[in-house]
């Protein structure tokens, strides 16, 4: 199987089925993002779990990249510190601005380095980008911060 066709299936996997999906009790930030151009949304909220580590989940509607990138941002921020979180935010958006040139850290990155090609379209990089702004704000509004670990 060619990569560029393994990176479709990890996104419409994603797509099709979700992981962090629904609502996170106790939330302690949240962030409702839009992208006006397609309609896409989502909205996630965070919160620390007993030893620190960031409990993301999200609700939302739109293209299969912005729900599978959400998807995808769960699996990978879930249980980590905001350092942690950070860094992997970070790596994504290098991904996202590298235009298809870049290499990505698959250690870093997980399932995310599916959204390689997305980068090569700037109208989508804006779906891909969405939940991974939304999560910043959300961070911000709970004051979660690597500064504050």
């Amino acid at each position: 199987m060619q990569l560029e066709s393994l990176y479709q299936e990890i996104i419409l996997d994603h797509y099709r089925n979700p992981r962090g999906s629904g609502v996170l009790e106790n939330a302690l930030g949240e962030a409702h993002h839009v992208n006006p151009t397609c309609g896409d949304e989502v909205t996630v909220r965070v919160c620390l779990d007993a030893d620190g580590g960031l409990q993301v989940a999200y609700e939302g509607q739109g293209c299969s990249i912005s729900q599978a990138s959400a998807s995808v941002m769960t699996e990978l921020v879930g249980g980590a510190d905001a350092a942690t979180v950070d860094r992997i935010r970070e790596a994504f958006l290098a991904l996202m601005r590298s235009k298809g040139e870049g290499e990505p850290d698959e250690d870093v990155l997980g399932d995310a380095v599916a959204f390689v090609g997305v980068s090569k379209y700037p109208a989508r990089i804006k779906c891909a980008l969405l939940p991974w702004m939304a999560l910043q704000d959300a961070q911000n509004r709970a004051g979660i911060s690597a500064a504050s670990d």
